[in-house]
């Protein structure tokens, strides 16, 4: 008997649906995947929600919020298993991250047991999805992971092509991230300003750079303002960064919000200068809203989403005179700026989220 869309069911693991690239993400995919008529669960490990979700939520954080003990963990780990078993997925979508050799065994050998398994990988830094310590347990965890998942879904061809090589697996895919309709209301604001938007961790997103090279840009003598928007760790550290180079007038530090749409589209063009990422949103995000890019070419994803002086500039990482000469063009020529403006919601048309579900749609069926 052939089983339709409608008689699978999904199970997508995520530590939340909260505060980041790879959540919103995992959010959306699920939203794809019902729309297309699959029977979606989600378990998030976190008690952490700010975005919107469709299908049943197994929320096994609220138990943590509770009590954290190692005996507490060990009966979520219990809840998880039952529910797995309880529901006979055709399918389970892991979006963790996986770099703890030990924690990783044990979900292979004990919470997914004999189940269909999908590792997405989000990041060009492996180590976050594969135990990377080079030590006899972590390549053979990681050899173990490769082993048993049905397939690895990667978000983009650069990690896909990395992944190959690594590990000799004709097993991986690549799905970019999905765009979704962002709200954008009446609200103006009273500045003209570029933007960050992102985690506030520097080790990552290197903010620092942002920092330098906006001082260092004309920027400031134009009176374009540099609004920061997210939250994390390294918030005191970069607010400090700005007071000691006198650019407090400047900059601003906005606290977090799921609703970006107004920033992005008022801004005079995004910024990103992370040290890695896996396929950033904000690129996406802020192109499909009419909003050029200035980007540092890490990996991965910005080569595969900027298309330089024609959506965006695309600069030279780890360089803050690079940069700041490319914010000083994006703003000084307007036929270039013109340009990249034009172009940027038709650079992105392929990231639709009917398009992607259908990539995701044909993996499954794989």
């Amino acid at each position: 008997m052939a089983y339709s869309v409608l008689d699978k069911k999904v199970c997508i693991v995520s530590i939340s649906l909260g505060k980041g690239g790879a959540e919103r993400s995992t959010a959306l995919l699920s939203q794809m995947l019902n729309s297309l008529g699959y029977q979606v669960h989600l378990v998030i490990l976190t008690d952490d929600i700010s975005y919107g979700y469709e299908g049943t939520l197994f929320n096994l954080g609220l138990k943590k919020r509770e009590t954290n003990t190692f005996f507490s963990r060990l009966l979520r780990f219990r809840r998880f298993k039952k529910y797995i078993v309880q529901h006979k997925f055709d399918y389970i979508i892991d979006n963790r991250v996986k770099n703890n050799s030990l924690k990783e065994l044990f979900y292979l050998n004990y919470i997914y047991q004999n189940q269909k398994l999908i590792y997405v990988v989000r990041s060009a830094y492996l180590e976050n999805y594969f135990p990377g310590r080079n030590t006899y347990l972590a390549k053979y965890t990681s050899k173990r992971i490769i082993e048993r998942v049905h397939k690895i879904v990667t978000v983009s061809k650069f990690i896909q092509k990395k992944v190959e090589k690594k590990f000799n697996s004709s097993k991986v895919y690549t799905i970019y991230n999905p765009i979704e309709e962002l709200s954008v209301n009446s609200e103006k604001f009273k500045e003209k300003y570029i933007l960050f938007l992102g985690r506030l961790v520097d080790e990552v997103k290197n903010i620092s750079l942002l920092i330098e090279a906006y001082a260092k840009s004309n920027l400031p003598k134009y009176n374009i303002h540099l609004k920061i928007l997210g939250v994390g760790p390294d918030i005191l550290f970069l607010k400090k960064k700005v007071k000691n180079i006198n650019l407090l007038q400047y900059v601003s530090f906005i606290p977090y919000t799921p609703e970006v749409g107004n920033f992005l589209s008022q801004a005079k063009f995004t910024v990103l200068t992370s040290r890695y990422e896996g396929f950033p949103r904000v690129l996406i995000e802020s192109l499909s809203v009419g909003t050029p890019v200035v980007s540092v070419n890490c990996n991965s994803g910005p080569s595969e989403i900027v298309h330089h002086e024609k959506n965006g500039l695309l600069v030279e990482n780890h360089n803050p005179s690079e940069l700041a000469l490319a914010f000083n063009r994006m703003y000084e020529d307007e036929e270039l700026y013109a340009k990249c403006k034009k172009n940027a919601c038709s650079s992105v048309e392929h990231l639709s989220m009917r398009f992607i579900a259908k990539q995701w749609k044909e993996v499954l069926s794989l």
